[in-house]
């Protein structure tokens, strides 16, 4: 399958689930800037597919990221949480401002923008992000490609390989995800 097909590929998943377009219509009314949808909310979605799950893995979060750094405060992200509750009930949503999420993340640079800050997420397979444009299309962005989430590969992206105390935190993390347990195909590169 050529580069754009899997890409395709991957945007069709959502497309073809009323669920995900649900959520991600939720999220488009918020109007944010730079926004996406992130993480195992792809990733997930992905590896049930290439598994033949009839059922949906369930999520601990929708991770909702935006950029906008005229906002820095944490009550603006509590704020669209409720507002997103408000919408779809019963979601366990997580949204969170990336031009502040540095401070969080203490041992990295200011982000430029919710992509690059993707970028910098500790596995290839979780730096994935999905949005609706403004004709209602799924758009996806994958900074570090879309290969591992399809081979089901886990390895870390280049900024957690940087440093012996990044390594680590992705190591303890994959372990702590476990998530060969649920998706038996799932292989962890060190």
């Amino acid at each position: 399958m050529k580069k754009v097909d899997q890409h395709q590929y991957i945007i069709n998943m959502i497309k073809n689930d009323d669920w995900m377009m649900r959520v991600l219509c939720a999220a488009k009314t918020l109007e944010l800037p730079d926004w996406w949808i992130c993480a195992g909310f792809v990733r997930s979605k992905v590896w049930d597919t290439l598994h033949g799950f009839q059922e949906r893995t369930g999520l601990a979060d929708i991770d909702v990221v935006y950029f906008n750094p005229e906002d820095l405060k944490k009550e603006s992200e509590k704020k669209y949480e409720e507002m997103l509750l408000g919408l779809i009930p019963n979601v366990p949503w997580s949204v969170k401002n990336e031009a502040r999420m540095h401070l969080v993340n203490d041992d990295f640079e200011p982000y430029t923008s919710t992509v690059d800050a993707i970028s910098k997420f500790p596995e290839t397979v979780t730096a994935l992000g999905v949005r609706l444009n403004e004709q209602g299309e799924v758009i996806l962005t994958a900074p570090c490609g879309i290969e591992d989430v399809l081979s089901m590969e886990v390895r870390p992206t280049d900024s957690y390989r940087r440093t012996e105390d990044r390594r680590n935190k992705y190591k303890e993390r994959v372990k702590k995800k476990n998530w060969e347990a649920v998706w038996y195909k799932v292989r962890v590169v060190e």
